[in-house]
C-alpha cells in the first residue's frame, strides 16, 4: 500500500499530497510528528528502526516518528504510531513545532513541520518488528555522551530534534 505524505507550507497551509517517498526525494516541506516517550525515572525511550526501513535502517531514533495521514490531527497520528509501532496506549502532550532539513542518505531528505509531543510509559510492548527491532531507555546524560560518541547510531533528525526539545525545556 502506497503511503502518502501531507505537503504543506511553513504556516502549515496543504497545498497536497505526494506519495512518501517520492516526497522524500524530492525533499519538500510536509507534516510529521515526533514523539518522546520517558519511564517513571525519567529515562527516554528510544527504538532502533528495523533494519528493512528503506532509509535509516537499525539506526537509533525517539519512540516514533512519522507523518499524519490527510484529515488525521497530529496527536492523532502520533497515538495510531504509538499503537502500531510499539503496541501501545498513553496519553501525549503537545511540547512544541518546527520545521527542519535533514539529509537521511541515499538521496533522500526530511524536510517537515514536525510537531513534537511527549508522554510517559513504564509498561510492556508489543513491538512491530516491521517497524521496530528493539526499544530500551537511557538517561539524558547517557543518551548525550552515547551520540557524541557514535553519532552514525543515530537518525539524523533525531538529533535535531533533540537538540530543539532541550532548547524549549
Amino acid at each position: 500500500m502506497e503511503e502518502y505524505v501531507v505537503l504543506v507550507n511553513s504556516e502549515d497551509t496543504v497545498l497536497g499530497l505526494m506519495e512518501k517517498q517520492q516526497a522524500h526525494i524530492n525533499g519538500l516541506l510536509h507534516r510529521a510528528f515526533s514523539v518522546f516517550l520517558f519511564n517513571d525515572k525519567g529515562e527516554m525511550l528510544l527504538q532502533k528502526r528495523a533494519s528493512e526501513k528503506y532509509h535509516s535502517p537499525s539506526q537509533w531514533t525517539n519512540a516514533v516518528c512519522s507523518h499524519p495521514r490527510d484529515g488525521e490531527s497530529y496527536l492523532n497520528g502520533a497515538q495510531r504510531r504509538l499503537k502500531e509501532e510499539l503496541g501501545i496506549e498513553t496519553e501525549l502532550s503537545e511540547k512544541f513545532n518546527f520545521i527542519y532539513k535533514a539529509d537521511v542518505g541515499g538521496g533522500l531528505w526530511e524536510h517537515e513541520l514536525d510537531y513534537v509531543f511527549t508522554g510517559t510509559y513504564s509498561a510492556d510492548f508489543n513491538l512491530n518488528h516491521n517497524e521496530v527491532e528493539e526499544v530500551r531507555y537511557i538517561s539524558m546524560k547517557d543518551l548525550d555522551q552515547e551520540i557524541s560518541d557514535y553519532p552514525e547510531r543515530f537518525t539524523e533528525w533525531f538529533k535535531i530534534i533533540l537538540e530543539e526539545y532541550k532548547h524549549n525545556f
